[in-house]
């Protein structure tokens, strides 16, 4: 038996040529009644149509004693019946409904077969119902993918529900006073009447304050939760029992190892090379999000790579690549991206998000994301997807790697203080000459924004604890950016702009493989003289154009925020920061934040992303409270 954070013999496949399998992705939703009594059919139908956009290829539901499972299915690989949800196990006994995708289920298929099960399928989620059967909740351990389901076991009269080991799928619940309600999306819940009635304050005044959300079980929704990543649970007619945690990962705080920089990098790109492979398994076409930042850039070229190793059918002849640009220099990335282009060859398609549209387009996103996000770097994603569906099914995308990697540069500053105080002098001033050298202007821009923040966060009438997101040492760091306060609200960003196209996105970097090897690295193969990133560099070195491998910057899917709300969206939020519902909000200062606004607009005080979370929070609460609940819809 695996043990917890352990990659079992099912993930020993490196360049296994695997065929076809038939995989959906999806929306999943469920009713459990804890009181005995029959589910409520109609609020199962009202909640798997607020899913719709999920699953557009077709619908599933099963009705049995105290639960209903619904679920909607989008089709990635085979749009036969095979792989239709609920699906049951051999007896009867099993009944799942599953979002997400296991990527090593061939390896896992034949281990099962050896002990005597059969298949009647080529899909992941009959793997994991014979998974069950073996390993019961100990299955979890022995996947590689994405994944968020609900598994009733009639025998044992319990569901059995879980969620992938760092959040790449949702799972949203809450206890009514005679249910059990759980859904991939929090607005499918809000279809019962007692679910959502209200913000919750502490949660709200996070994002508020400190631009932090997904960072813990709780939601913006009063009494809604999630499932925490690497998290499962049980309920039965006795009611929800405590979610547990079935995977860990343990992030190395050695500062150097004697492995040679060339041995990590060579682990690191076989990796990476076969992680990417087995997430361009589908049998609908796949492209690829280009920024022209390192990662996506990295998975664009081992992606044209594998099409002349392996042909691999779903990318075809030449790889379809997606990116942002603007007319704005300072935020626009078309010279790295065109070097890629020209590189690789791909077919490239590109958008231009604009202020104009964003406008027309807020009220659907703000619905979408079912919670306020912190940037408008989320709209670029949502026009990028939105580009996207024209041409492809599924996109494959670098996040997670900033994360496990030490990319943002904010983690020097972690990594430095961390050094000296462990008493590693020498290398701590060799981290700070570095960073004064490469970053020097980041760093003075990162004070000054200190003091603008707190001053907006004066704005607030609600309180919340401080988020200090890079206190400790930078191992401690990660491994909190990884599990709570940034990768996780990364990942439920791009989920909801992916699924409002009905897209799947894909993530290689966070194949379990690769983050439990790159976690085991010494920090000194993340950072290194002020360079981030330094092992994945190495690793894709004649892979990608120098000028890329060594940039320097960080971007992303970024907007000209700051231009956009001092220019085009002045009038818009003016009119909304001057309304009365603004006005009787109880969590900020309304005469103090419009005050502040034209302070920045006179060119007075600096900009900040307090501002765009004030203003978004007041897009949500009007779209989910101040409405009723039949006037929330996706148009």
């Amino acid at each position: 038996m695996v043990t917890s954070g352990m990659p079992s013999a099912g993930f020993s496949y490196l360049f296994n040529p695997a065929p076809p399998t038939i995989t959906i992705m999806c929306g999943i939703a469920g009713q459990f009644c804890l009181d005995g009594k029959e589910p409520d059919t109609t609020l199962l139908s009202i909640m798997s149509e607020r899913l719709s956009h999920r699953g557009p290829d077709g619908e599933g539901v099963y009705v049995s004693g105290p639960v209903a499972l619904a679920h909607r299915r989008l089709a990635i690989i085979d749009l036969s019946e095979e792989g239709l949800q609920p699906m049951t196990s051999e007896d009867g006994t099993l009944w799942l409904i599953f979002n997400g995708e296991i990527y090593n289920l061939v390896e896992l298929r034949e281990e099962l077969r050896e002990k005597g099960h059969c298949f009647h399928s080529a899909s992941d989620t009959e793997v994991i119902l014979h998974a069950y059967e073996e390993w019961g909740h100990e299955c979890l351990n022995r996947f590689n993918g994405m994944w968020a389901f609900a598994l009733w076991d009639e025998k044992r009269q319990e569901l059995f529900c879980a969620r992938d080991r760092f959040g790449i799928k949702p799972f949203y619940y809450t206890r009514t006073s005679d249910s059990f309600l759980f859904a991939s999306e929090i607005k499918a819940l809000l279809a019962h009447p007692e679910t959502g009635t209200r913000p919750d304050d502490a949660t709200l005044g996070t994002y508020l304050a400190w631009g932090v959300l997904d960072h813990s079980e709780r939601t913006m929704f009063d009494g809604i939760l999630q499932l925490r990543p690497a998290h499962a649970m049980v309920v039965t007619k006795e009611g929800v029992q405590k979610p547990f945690r079935y995977w860990n990962v343990t992030i190395n705080r050695v500062i150097s190892s004697p492995a040679p920089d060339e041995e990590v990098a060579g682990k690191l790109r076989t990796l990476l090379h076969d992680a990417t492979s087995i997430h361009l398994r589908s049998d609908v076409a796949v492209g690829t999000c280009l920024s022209g930042g390192i990662d996506s850039s990295a998975l664009t070229a081992i992606i044209n790579g594998l099409i002349r190793e392996d042909a691999p059918a779903a990318v075809g002849a030449r790889q379809k690549t997606f990116s942002v640009v603007f007319s704005e220099k300072r935020f626009d990335e078309s010279r790295y991206i065109d070097e890629i282009v020209a590189m690789t060859g791909v077919d490239a398609h590109r958008t231009e998000p604009s202020p104009g549209n964003l406008w027309d387009d807020i009220d659907r996103l703000v619905y979408m994301q079912d919670e306020p996000f912190g940037s408008l770097s989320i709209y670029a994603q949502y026009c990028v997807m939105r580009l996207a569906r024209e041409q492809v099914k599924v996109v494959l995308d670098g996040q997670g790697a900033d994360e496990l990697m030490a990319g943002y540069l904010a983690y020097q500053g972690s990594y430095i203080g961390g050094l000296l105080r462990s008493l590693h002098i020498l290398t701590g001033l060799r981290e700070i000459a570095g960073s004064v050298r490469h970053h020097s202007r980041f760093f003075r821009s990162a004070v000054e924004q200190l003091f603008v923040r707190k001053g907006r966060r004066g704005l607030l009438n609600i309180t919340a604890p401080p988020v200090n997101r890079y206190r400790g040492q930078l191992d401690e760091v990660l491994y909190r950016e990884l599990t709570s306060t940034n990768l996780p609200a990364l990942l439920h960003y791009e989920d909801r702009n992916s699924m409002a196209f009905s897209i799947e996105s894909r993530v290689p970097y966070l194949d379990v493989r690769f983050v439990e090897y790159v976690a085991s690295l010494p920090l000194g193969q993340k950072i290194r003289c002020g360079i981030t990133k330094i092992a994945l560099r190495n690793a894709i070195r004649g892979i990608i154009p120098e000028s890329i491998r060594c940039r320097r910057d960080k971007m992303g899917f970024v907007t000209p925020e700051e231009v956009w709300m001092k220019e085009e969206l002045r009038p818009f939020v003016l009119e909304l920061l001057s309304s009365e519902k603004f006005h009787a909000r109880p969590y900020w200062d309304a005469d103090a934040v419009i005050h502040n606004y034209l302070s920045f607009l006179e060119g007075r005080s600096a900009y900040s992303p307090e501002v765009w979370r004030i203003v978004c929070a007041e897009l949500w609460l009007r779209k989910f409270f101040d409405l009723p609940a039949t006037a929330c819809s996706t148009t």
